[in-house]
């Protein structure tokens, strides 16, 4: 069996579950369940604290793991990024007092606290700056002005909570991470098929359907406008002059693309929902 690790709490939790459910996985019915077994689709999942994820990949005790790319970068273990999932999106950066810092080469021999230490230290490393390292399990913003560090570097969504401490960001950010499928490369059976199941899902997500009639003459503009995922689809309408066009385009840019098929003529545009995909 394939032996997958996932998140048992936290922000990555819900949606590392609704995507395995949309998948066709059997997920736990109860929280307090550590490991399911899936035997239709012969996987068995064990759920685990997002942090200890990579390590037990890492180590080949379990084959594949949902978690952040931070978290896996952090834990400097052997596991590696199999694909990107497309959510858990964060960015971090360095902060400090305001006026304090301009670049990261400023933190050479200063204290830093964060709590992804491991993740800080090989940024560090790659730009040629030592510091002294502070791990902090939460509330990293507060470090500066209780004088456990100079510095902090952490998630920043939009800075509204390092600035009330009195900090801003500076310097190139450190990390863009997501939710990421990880692995270990042991080949096992199961893993190609939870990999393309898991694009169906994203495809899904992020994609719709989109049906018009157009006239022939027109066609080729709208087509412009919305090319499909690899080609679209054109079948004959009974009046021979038209066509009826299905296209998928992304979920994001739906208005906007019907707004220009109807600039360009076509008419009954309706866009459908992907409950699945294989692409």
């Amino acid at each position: 069996m394939l032996k997958i690790a996932v998140p048992n709490k936290g922000s990555l939790a819900e949606t590392a579950a609704w995507m395995l459910d949309e998948a066709g996985y059997r997920g736990r019915r109860d929280s307090k369940e550590l490991i399911v077994v899936d035997a239709r689709n012969e996987v068995e999942f064990f759920y685990l604290r997002p942090r200890d994820i990579a390590t037990y990949v890492g180590s080949g005790a379990l084959d594949v793991g949902i978690t952040g790319r931070d978290l896996l970068l952090d834990s400097g273990s052997d596991a590696f990024e199999v694909q990107g999932l497309g959510f858990a999106r964060s960015t971090f950066r360095f902060a400090g007092t305001a006026g304090r810092f301009s670049s990261a080469a400023d933190l050479e021999g200063v204290r830093v606290a964060s709590s992804y230490t491991g993740l800080v230290e090989q940024h560090l490393a790659t730009l040629g700056v030592t510091a002294e390292l502070v791990r902090l399990d939460g509330a990293v913003e507060s470090a500066v002005r209780l004088g456990v560090a100079d510095a902090v570097a952490d998630v920043v969504e939009t800075g509204g909570t390092l600035r009330a401490q009195g900090l801003e960001v500076f310097g190139d950010p450190i990390l863009t991470s997501e939710a990421v499928l990880i692995g270990n490369g042991s080949g096992k059976p199961g893993l190609s098929t939870l990999k393309r199941r898991l694009d169906g899902v994203i495809v899904a997500r992020d994609y719709v359907l989109v049906d018009y009639d157009i006239e022939r003459s027109r066609l080729d503009a709208a087509i412009a406008v919305a090319a499909g995922f690899e080609s679209a689809t054109v079948s004959p309408l009974r009046d021979p002059d038209w066509a009826a066009v299905r296209v998928m385009v992304r979920r994001d840019e739906t208005n906007h693309v019907m707004d220009a098929l109807a600039d360009v003529g076509a008419r009954a545009i309706i866009v459908t929902r992907i409950h699945a995909a294989r692409i």
